[in-house]
């Protein structure tokens, strides 16, 4: 029996535990020297009260500020278009002209209907003074100078009514030249030469609409303007000094060069939607808006006097959707906060609860840090990007 071959296996065993054990002991006294890992250092942001404006975006249309259908006041046959198609015409221009032949035939009759009325009212004064000469005399009779003048207030009564009937055909001589009855852009042509047109139908020849300045008519939830009412009652809301200003944001979400100004609220709300209508006018020289566009309109209607507000990316939502931001303590430990979010300012969230003057919520750094670590605030310094009209001061 080989006895050297017997504890060959148990003497190598005792040599691996040493082993093993001086490899432990030595892995924990490095663990023992190694250096703690500092704080994460991530971005806060101290938050404080400040007045903010109340901005709504509402959906609306562009809508013309006057508009008018052009339609003749005499009738007879179209024998010229005189303006061109989509341009923009001046209060009076002429666009259509009607054959004033008839109504040149109307004027002469009336002229030779004039003259012969004050022939005949000459004729009545005449005899009149005579009369009148013959009664002093008393060669003729009272019943003669009564006679005479009678028939010169007749006559003078044909003499005004040919002046009314030549004032008439001479007026509708001039209608005869359709004229344009705003200033304006006029559209397409809804006749062309040759057709017959009537002064007592409801024909229109052409539309014309005034573009500059233009109107932007919007609606807003009956239950939101009352609220706003009723907050600014309270104090809790202050008027600015521009509220009426409003601003334009195209389908692209472009914005509108020239800010307006609100004229005025309607006072009744339309009782299928619960809308109510706003309007707005707008300066429009290069006719960038035209009527029937679809624009969003953004309107300040107060300033919330003490708000709160953190940036967008510091609110954060769970499953359910409720909505939370991490807050840094006085001891510098991460603490996860329950908030109520309101409306966004720009990149910006106002927040109606949860917060209070002097949080530091954390703003950039999240994957870093987790409510109870301890960490190294910084102050938040947003993108250059941002700017002041969107975001609130610091």
């Amino acid at each position: 029996m080989n006895i050297n071959g017997f504890f060959r296996p148990a003497s190598v065993f005792v040599l691996s535990a040493a082993l093993l054990a001086g490899c432990n002991d030595q892995s924990q006294d490095s663990a023992a020297g190694a250096p703690a890992m500092p704080p994460a250092r991530i971005a806060v942001i101290e938050v404080q009260p400040q007045p903010i404006p109340i901005v709504n975006e509402l959906p609306g249309r562009i809508a013309p500020t006057r508009l008018a259908e052009v339609r003749p006041r005499v009738s007879g046959i179209v024998i010229e278009r005189v303006f061109e198609q989509g341009s923009q015409v001046e209060q009076g221009d002429v666009l259509y002209k009607i054959d004033p032949a008839p109504f040149q035939v109307r004027v002469d009759s009336a002229k030779a209907t004039l003259a012969r009325a004050q022939a005949v009212q000459l004729q009545a004064r005449q005899t009149t003074e005579r009369q009148e000469r013959l009664r002093q005399q008393n060669v003729s009779s009272a019943q003669n100078l009564d006679n005479a003048i009678a028939l010169l207030a007749q006559a003078d009564a044909d003499v005004a009514a040919a002046e009314a009937g030549l004032k008439e055909a001479e007026l509708n001589l001039q209608y005869s030249d359709v004229t344009a009855p705003i200033s304006g852009r006029i559209g397409r042509a809804l006749i062309t030469e040759g057709a017959l047109v009537s002064s007592n139908s409801l024909e229109n020849l052409a539309t014309i609409q005034q573009l500059d300045p233009i109107y932007a008519d919007f609606t807003q939830p009956a239950a939101d303007l009352i609220r706003l009412r009723k907050a600014l009652e309270e104090g809790a809301l202050m008027t600015g000094e521009n509220e009426a200003q409003v601003q334009l944001l195209f389908d692209d979400g472009s914005r509108y060069s020239h800010s307006g100004r609100l004229l005025f609220s309607e006072a009744a709300v339309d009782a299928t939607t619960g809308q109510v209508t706003l309007r707005g006018e707008f300066p429009n020289p290069s006719d960038d808006l035209l009527p029937g566009m679809y624009v969003r309109v953004q309107i300040e209607q107060g300033i919330e006097t003490a708000a709160i507000s953190v940036p967008q990316q510091a609110v954060q939502r769970d499953a359910g959707g409720q909505s939370s931001v991490l807050v840094v303590n006085a001891e510098n430990i991460v603490e996860q906060r329950q908030v109520t979010v309101g409306r966004p300012v720009g990149e910006h969230y106002v927040i109606h609860s949860g917060l209070a003057a002097g949080d530091r919520v954390v703003a950039e750094g999240f994957q870093k840090t987790a409510p109870g670590a301890t960490v190294q605030p910084e102050p938040f310094q947003p993108q250059t990007g941002a700017t002041s009209a969107e975001t609130p001061d610091e």
